[in-house]
């Protein structure tokens, strides 16, 4: 399990052959399968079986946009109540999150409220977000709709699909698109701080603010991104 005393890498380019690192967080209630959905896309397994997670691991997965690698830090966030406490810490510096519901189970779409509300209480406003209805290979025990779904995501301003860690469905798409809107809109403030430089040569700072939470929780601090580097928060 990982130490939430250590410092964690947010947003960065790294000085190793990826060009930069996305921290994400996986969030939703115990037993909506988000474990499964990390393991079928980080190392395409499944577990019928497997426990709930305790406390909070990661694990990385590298993609590549645009020519530029990107390593993708997913964060597998304990849904258990007695767990809150310890895995509040970690969504400070997430850019990206899955919040995960069971199509099956409607005391976990129901959840869905508290969640965003936790995710933006510890973590930035900003933080790209996907809803994920899990569990879609559940067509008989279904008690969700599609419908209900996407109506709750557009309403609360977020992207939304529908998974099965079991058949694999989606899975990939789902943590990709969370990865390349991170990317995009930082490419967006890269351009924007380019354009900037070239209206004003005597433009003081090299870079635009492009993440606003730090890992020290009483300390904030500046990602400053720039054409070739994008320093961490």
């Amino acid at each position: 399990m990982a130490n939430p005393d250590e410092e964690q890498p947010q947003l960065q380019q790294t000085q190793q052959t990826e060009d930069y690192l996305f921290k994400i967080v996986l969030i939703g209630d115990s037993a909506v399968g988000k474990s499964n959905l990390l393991a079928r896309f980080a190392r395409d397994e499944f577990h019928p079986n497997s426990k709930s997670t305790i406390g909070v691991e990661f694990q990385t997965q590298k993609m590549t946009i645009n020519g530029k690698e990107v390593k993708a830090q997913i964060w597998d966030t304990a849904g258990q109540e007695r767990f809150r406490a310890v895995t509040s810490a970690y969504y400070r510096g997430a850019v990206g999150a899955l919040l995960v519901y069971d199509i099956s189970r409607r005391l976990t779409f129901d959840s869905v409220g508290r969640w965003l509300n936790e995710l933006h209480t510890h973590s930035d406003m900003n933080v790209v977000t996907i809803l994920v209805g899990n569990k879609s290979d559940l067509k008989e025990a279904r008690e969700v709709t599609t419908a209900e779904g996407r109506a709750l995501a557009e309403a609360q301003d977020l992207f939304f699909i529908e998974t099965s860690a079991l058949d694999s469905s989606n899975v990939i798409v789902a943590f990709q698109k969370v990865v390349k809107e991170i990317y995009n809109i930082l490419s967006r403030k890269v351009m924007q701080s380019q354009e900037l430089k070239e209206k004003d040569p005597e433009w003081m700072g090299n870079g635009k603010t492009v993440v606003l939470k730090a890992e020290d929780e009483n300390k904030e601090t500046e990602a400053q991104a720039k054409k070739g580097s994008c320093c961490s928060s």
